[in-house]
């Protein structure tokens, strides 16, 4: 691979990971109209995932660092922040090795990534506006209304997003906001369950790929990668956050549509 496509590629990712309009669909994309294909290329994309695991520890290092200590304390509230992302984590691990396989097999093309960008932004919408339509319903503002039942309710939500051009992000902060969290709550704590996560399908990916990934000089693009996709997602995390806050996710949701619609009618 290219250096510069391994760097456009890492942008990509840095950009859409913690966006809930999905960085695997817009790798797909990207990946085609870059002219890349094939198994390598779908690992690349995987693993490049790295980058935006590694920003959400510096972003959240204080909170991470406090809750570890807490815990070693047997602070009841870092406790539970830790059984909620266990139980958060526990459906997409254990249904994503069983349909791994199929998943790269069928649903890693445009039109399965089309059709997903285009529900999950119509999901988005109906949500969003569904919440503000209900101003007297509670909506729980930090990680501490983050309980068990709540962490297994986004944790199967967040196995949706096993569909390329769902999204991981759409599909947690959707679940969360449903669940009675606060919009700004929810991505925090999507953000969080992103460590164990993605960090489990980056290593597994890694290992299953590293033939296809380091040949012909393979490494130096994989490195690209990783470190562009740290810095763009860094910056792009905080940015999301001040910005969810203020306006929701509704716009997202709209956006969406919109790359959806244009697959179809142009890149099919």
């Amino acid at each position: 691979m290219p250096l510069t496509i391994a760097l456009l590629l890492g942008i990509v990712e840095g950009l859409t990971e913690f966006l809930p309009v999905s960085s695997t669909g817009h790798l797909i994309l990207a990946d085609r109209l870059l002219g890349g294909v094939g198994e390598g290329h779908a690992s690349f994309d995987i693993v490049i995932q790295l980058g935006a695991v590694l920003a959400v520890f510096l972003h959240y290092r204080k909170l991470l660092v406090d809750r570890a200590a807490g815990v070693l304390r047997k602070d009841p509230v870092a406790i539970r922040l830790l059984y909620a992302l266990v139980i958060g984590f526990l459906p997409v691990a254990i249904i994503g090795l069983l349909v791994r396989r199929a998943m790269k097999q069928y649903l890693f093309g445009l039109m399965p990534v089309a059709g997903a960008l285009i529900v999950g932004g119509v999901v988005m919408i109906a949500v969003e506006r569904w919440i503000r339509a209900h101003p007297e319903r509670p909506a729980l503002d930090g990680l501490e209304h983050v309980t068990p039942k709540r962490a297994l309710l986004i944790g199967l939500g967040q196995c949706a997003a096993l569909w390329p051009g769902t999204s991981r992000s759409m599909a947690t902060i959707v679940t969360g906001q449903l669940s009675g969290l606060s919009t700004a709550t929810a991505a925090e704590f999507s953000f969080l369950l992103a460590l164990p996560a993605l960090g489990a399908a980056t290593v597994f990916e890694a290992w299953k790929a590293r033939h296809e990934l380091l040949e012909g000089g393979g490494g130096a693009a994989l490195g690209v990668g990783l470190v562009v996709s740290f810095f763009v997602a860094w910056a792009a995390l905080a940015s999301f956050l001040s910005y969810v806050k203020r306006h929701g996710v509704e716009p997202f949701g709209y956006y969406r549509i919109v790359v959806g619609v244009l697959i179809v009618a142009f890149l099919r």
